[in-house]
């Protein structure tokens, strides 16, 4: 890869795919290439891959649009797939728990462990003395099988996948880009997508805590179009504020805000829940911050139901706030 290039980002998400190209600078990374190609309904169902074919053409749109010459991506996944667990382990070193992992690995998963792969990161500091013996590991396994499907599509379009995150992790990259990363106080970061809300919860500087909520902007669309008789169509231009087709007068401003108002406050109970649950299991419970991100973050009323049901300050994540645009190349 030549010098001061990244691999692309690619975000296949249940809606669209997304693609980036930065570029390393002396004072961070430039923004070369952005864009989107939404994919058909259903396209992608619970993060298993149902229409293969378009999400290889909506890659290739991308590639093509930005005349791109790197072929190499690096993708994030999410979901039932993935397990991410904190666990506590014998003080050892990295290369030492690469090992012993994959034997001690099958009693904190629900998979067979011949059907995930697996990758860990030591948490406790090595000059920490915990004085028990012990320190903190963060334990992710990913099943085979979704991997092999999500890298299948990358190497379709004629992309090499180098890399396989998972999406709550990549967020916290972008974050910490971007943001000054807090060491004394517990943030929070929740990733809202088309179909899934990815919640990682950071105390001092280190995640403590995930979970992946299966539900996300979709639901808003769907409940717009049941409850409002309008097309899937109609229900996603209704749902960011737009006007549905010219013979759906029936449609009042107000039922649309009762409606999404409604989805927003279970979506929001969702990600409490998740919170107390933390706070009931952790030392130090205090959240200072949550930033919200993903598409749906675009819908007003979920800032204001997520901040008002959490009762912390939220703000929306900018993942741009610190890279440098290169308004030349990109159009």
């Amino acid at each position: 890869m030549a010098k001061g290039k990244l691999a692309l980002g690619l975000d296949i998400g249940s809606s669209s795919v997304k693609l980036v190209q930065l570029k390393e600078a002396k004072r961070g990374y430039i923004l070369e290439a952005f864009g989107v190609s939404p994919l058909p309904p259903e396209a992608i169902v619970d993060g298993a891959l149902m229409n293969s074919t378009a999400i290889v053409e909506a890659i290739r749109q991308l590639v093509s649009q930005y005349k791109l010459k790197n072929r190499e991506v690096a993708i994030g996944v999410s979901g039932h797939s993935v397990i991410i667990k904190k666990i506590s382990m014998p003080k050892m070193t990295q290369e030492e728990l690469e090992e012993s992992i994959q034997w001690e690995a099958e009693q904190y998963i629900p998979f067979d462990v011949k059907d995930v792969n697996i990758d860990v990161q030591i948490l406790t500091p090595p000059d920490v003395d915990t004085g028990t013996g012990q320190m903190d590991v963060l334990l992710v396994a990913a099943k085979k099988d979704m991997i092999n499907d999500y890298t299948s599509v990358v190497s379709e379009a004629g992309l090499l996948p180098v890399v396989v995150d998972v999406d709550a992790f990549a967020v916290q990259n972008s974050f910490e880009v971007n943001y000054e990363l807090p060491k004394a106080e517990t943030i929070v970061l929740v990733n809202a997508g088309a179909s899934v809300v990815n919640i990682n919860v950071l105390a001092n500087g280190l995640t403590t805590f995930t979970r992946d909520v299966t539900m996300g902007g979709n639901q808003f669309t769907e409940e717009i179009q049941k409850q409002l008789n309008v097309s899937y169509d109609e229900a996603e231009k209704l749902k960011v504020g737009g006007d549905a087709a010219q013979d759906s007068d029936s449609v009042v401003p107000q039922e649309v805000e009762r409606v999404i108002q409604g989805v927003a406050d279970q979506m929001a109970g969702e990600i409490q829940r998740s919170l107390d649950f933390y706070t009931a299991t952790a030392a130090d419970s205090h959240i200072a911050r949550l930033y919200l991100s993903g598409g749906t973050a675009k819908i007003p009323a979920l800032f204001k139901v997520i901040e008002q049901r959490v009762g912390v300050p939220v703000e929306i994540l900018n993942p741009f706030k610190g890279v440098e645009i290169d308004n030349r190349k990109l159009r």
